[in-house]
């Protein structure tokens, strides 16, 4: 399985209270990304008056897959959620990654490597 035993589960199973899906208190930080964007998703349909069906033939992501992303029931791969965001044009994937900065204020950059000298 991709993703190993971490995605065994749904996302909506690692919330503390899986019925409070998908407001509820979630401790997994992954599940949490796909917490954030199920409510994108809602909101993004409710704002703009559409449908599931409207949603799966706009985007050309299955109705049932949307279905299950709502609900927290799969982990949802990378071009489902490229198609609905350029579908819905707004962003699903929260604009941090759904992850808190650890590594200090400024943003992490490389340090370049120096030029390594070929001999003949």
């Amino acid at each position: 399985m991709v993703g190993g035993f971490a995605r065994r589960r749904p996302p909506r199973e690692l919330a503390r209270d899986p019925e409070t899906w998908p407001d509820g208190i979630i401790g997994d930080e992954a599940a949490a990304v796909i917490q954030d964007i199920a409510r994108a998703l809602a909101a993004a349909l409710q704002e703009q008056g559409r449908s599931l069906r409207q949603a799966a033939t706009g985007s050309g992501v299955n109705r049932q897959a949307i279905a299950d992303l709502l609900a927290g029931q799969c982990w949802p791969d990378v071009a489902t959620v490229a198609r609905l965001e350029h579908f819905l044009a707004v962003p699903l994937y929260p604009a941090n990654g759904g992850m808190p900065r650890t590594h200090g204020k400024r943003p992490f950059r490389p340090q370049a490597s120096p030029a390594r000298e070929t001999t003949k």
